[in-house]
């Protein structure tokens, strides 16, 4: 026998048989038939010497001391007749502990073994204690408030299928009172409390915890829905797939095994994708999906077996139920495919279309090891879910193609949050004059006098590092192949041995633009398969390895040697993707202070540009103040991209530098939507002066000098006139006193571009 139940709540519990001998006590002075008076009085008498069964004990031991006694006395609530057939026993009330149990109730509880005890099913401590206060309010307070919560528990039998009891409790025997020194809430307190009902601290101020006497026992009955909870079960499931926050349930298998009672069961699932014919598992299930025979479909036949499979599975859209792998045909169990049965143990299988529109929208299987378990009732069964799983699927595919639209917008489109809503507009006005059957001409969208803003920082020197990690790799792969040809005694090596002298000798003294083409051509059409015939008949094992060391360093796409190009990739890539995470991270930042156009590239490092202006966003209040601000900004997050990557730059796999440059343009530009390249662009010849000036600064140097301007631990600013100047300075002076810039100050100025002069720039040190 369990303890009593641990949860905390508002009553002391105690168990008293006093209702129930009160009872006995009627029937023995005022029942008109003899015997049953007679009856009465023996029970009564039998427990006159036990005043703890009326008067209440919490202890129990007084179980175990008066159990034959108790069964005696509540004989007449569980009769003989019905004890096979009623799941049934006496109970404490509002707690786990039961005792005085039918045979078939003891017959469950023995079939979920010893160690097993009931627990009240998906029920919080917080909903108990609440639950408890309200039985207060209906049974003492008499407030007509119906606390009616379901009460379930789950019991495993015995081939450790879960069984769902809903629990019926009878409580004519149990009683409600206040504890000595208990307060009782008056009426506008109980009406707080009821329009709270989550609220749990408040409930236990004013039904604190032991403050009210529970006494008596109850009468549980429980009726056999397992079937019902699994399909309730099964539609919440299916329900409540989110890919904004993907987890699968892990008890999806668990919930079949219990609605088919079949103790060893198997679930898969692949969603059919019409337009390219083929299926697709669902990723986030993995772990508890096992798609045995759809994995076998999906990876063994070909595509157009696959094409006509699924093609006549449209067609006829029936279900294969097979309740006995042993008695298939034995002309089908000579098929190849028959193997992947006996492989996993399958015994009893089904295979479900399901259909929607006419339409293949995934295919389940259900598998088990015990034949005979999965049959056609069970399909049957599975029909008053199809209509969940239908739609529980099409929303899945309706949310994962609004994802897959998400992140075609987010990764691969320019069309920015701050200007969608003119897009939106302008698609709304489109539908609707469809909708009204009127002809309606996109307009183009565009935005007029914006101010810009512009900076990269650069991957110093990145072209040199390229080229010279090309020589090394080519050298390696000619010393490589110098190795491996001068273990191999034929004309062949020889001659190519002679080839590859020619080419180290290009490559480290006479480069052409075509020698790593001409390289890469022989070594494609005449020396790798020349090696690849040399490994099928070689017999001497060493240059066997050799020529397999060779190869497994070459870089299948091209043929060449590209670990250390690779590397230099690698870092790039890496550098580059932190870099643009900052300026991500910060341009939420940059969008609370005024709403702008945003766009960055990224290359050889991370460029970026915003456009500012009141065409943005019409509905806020715009000034010089705004772009005083985001230029504060930008200046701001580039030291703290430099900052960042000089903490990250010792873990690249090749030492890179960047250089930062901000330029400051005064002049208002206009920007339109491209709808061929399906991005923004600078507007007009006018505007394209910005874009010109933005590409002749990667490369510029100081004025008279050979120095470029930019240079790594540094930031430039380039501007046109004293004005912007001082405005600088002023951010710089602001950064230095928080020691994120250095006092090195250089004023300077840029050599003269095509068409350009006049440029100044201002270069100072990060700390």
């Amino acid at each position: 026998m369990a303890n009593l139940h641990k949860k905390e709540s508002p009553f002391q519990v105690f168990i008293s048989f006093k209702k129930y001998l009160d009872v006995l006590e009627h029937i023995r002075y005022n029942d008109r038939l003899e015997y049953r008076a007679n009856y009465a009085e023996s029970l009564i008498e039998k427990t006159k010497n036990f005043k703890e069964l009326r008067d209440g004990f919490q202890d129990l031991a007084v179980f175990e001391k008066h159990k034959d006694l108790i069964r005696l006395l509540l004989a007449d609530l569980f009769p003989t007749g019905l004890t096979k057939n009623e799941i049934k026993a006496a109970g404490i009330p509002l707690t786990n502990l039961t005792f005085n149990y039918t045979e078939r109730f003891q017959n469950i509880l023995n079939d979920a073994g010893k160690d097993f005890e009931i627990e009240f099913r998906d029920i919080s401590d917080d909903e108990y204690y609440i639950f408890c206060c309200c039985l207060i309010l209906q049974t003492y307070l008499k407030r007509d408030i119906r606390v009616n919560m379901p009460f379930y528990y789950d019991i495993p039998d015995k081939n450790g299928i879960i069984k769902h009891y809903k629990i019926t409790v009878n409580s004519d025997f149990s009683y409600v009172y206040p504890a000595e020194g208990t307060k009782i809430p008056p009426d506008d307190i109980i009406d707080m409390l009821l329009e709270n009902m989550d609220d749990i601290q408040l409930w236990k101020k004013h039904f604190p915890s032991e403050s009210w006497i529970l006494n008596g026992f109850s009468i549980i009955s429980l009726v056999d829905c397992t079937s019902e909870v699994a399909l309730s079960d099964l539609k919440s499931t299916l329900i409540k797939i989110d890919l904004e926050n993907p987890s699968p349930d892990e008890n999806l298998k668990e919930i079949f095994k219990s609605y088919f009672d079949v103790a060893e069961l198997n679930f898969g699932l692949m969603l059919f994708n019409n337009k390219n014919q083929r299926l697709e598992k669902l990723p986030i299930y993995d772990s508890v999906f096992t798609n045995y025979l759809l994995d076998f479909w999906l990876n063994t036949f070909d595509e157009e077996i696959r094409k006509s499979a699924f093609e006549n599975i449209t067609y006829n859209s029936k279900p294969i139920v097979i309740s006995d792998v042993d008695k298939i045909d034995e002309e089908i169990k000579k098929l190849p495919s028959f193997h992947i049965l006996k492989d996993h143990q399958i015994n009893s299988f089904m295979v479900i279309p399901i259909m929607k529109d006419g339409e293949l929208l995934a295919i389940m299987e259900f598998t088990s090891p015990i034949a005979n378990s999965l049959n056609g009732l069970k399909l049957k069964k599975l029909e008053f879910v199809a209509d969940m799983i239908i739609f529980s699927l099409t929303r899945f595919s309706y949310e994962r193609n609004n994802q897959i639209e998400a992140i075609i917008q987010r990764e691969y489109t320019t069309i920015h949050d701050s200007v969608i809503w003119k897009f939106r507009n302008e698609a709304e006005r489109y539908l609707n004059a469809y909708l009204s059957k009127k002809i309606y001409t996109l307009k183009e969208i565009s935005f007029k006098n914006l101010t810009p803003l512009f900076s990269f920082s650069d991957i110093r020197s990145s072209s040199d590092k390229r080229f010279n990690l090309m020589l090394e790799d080519l050298n390696q792969q000619i010393d490589g192949l110098h190795e491996v040809m001068t273990l191999l005694s034929s004309s062949n090596a020889e001659k190519y041995l002679l080839a590859l002298d020619i080419f180290e000798n290009e490559l480290n003294n006479e480069i052409k633009a075509d020698t790593e083409q001409r390289f890469q051509r022989l070594l494609r059409d005449d020396i790798h398969p020349y090696l690849q015939g040399q490994l099928e008949v070689q017999n001497d094992g060493i240059i066997k390895d050799k020529i397999k060391n060779y190869f497994s360093q070459v870089f299948v796409q091209n043929d060449l040697f590209y670990a250390n190009r690779k590397n230099l990739d690698d870092s790039i890539t890496l550098l580059n993707r932190k870099l643009a995470d900052i300026l991500d991270q910060k341009q939420v930042i940059a969008q609370e202070i005024f709403p702008h156009y945003f766009e960055r590239f990224k290359s050889d490092g991370v460029e970026h540009n915003l456009y500012i202006g009141s065409n943005v966003a019409p509905e806020l209040l715009y000034s010089s103040k705004v772009v005083h601000e985001l230029r504060f900004w930008q200046l701001e997050t580039i030291c703290t991209m430099e900052h960042e990557f000089h903490l990250f730059k010792k873990d690249l796999p090749i030492s890179l530098d960047i250089a930062s440059l901000i330029f400051v343009y005064n002049e208002k530009i206009d920007i339109r939507f491209r709808m061929d390249e399906k991005r923004f662009d600078v507007d007009g010849a006018f505007n394209s002066n910005f874009e010109i000036i933005k590409k002749r600064l990667e490369k510029a140097n100081v004025k008279d000098s050979t120095e470029r301007i930019t240079c790594p631990g540094k930031i430039t600013i380039v501007y046109f006139g004293m004005e912007n100047q001082r405005e600088y300075l002023q951010y710089i002076n602001r950064l230095q006193k928080l020691n994120i810039l250095k006092a090195d100050v250089e004023f300077l100025k840029v050599e003269d571009l095509q068409g350009i002069t006049g440029l100044l720039a201002i270069r100072v040190s990060f700390v």
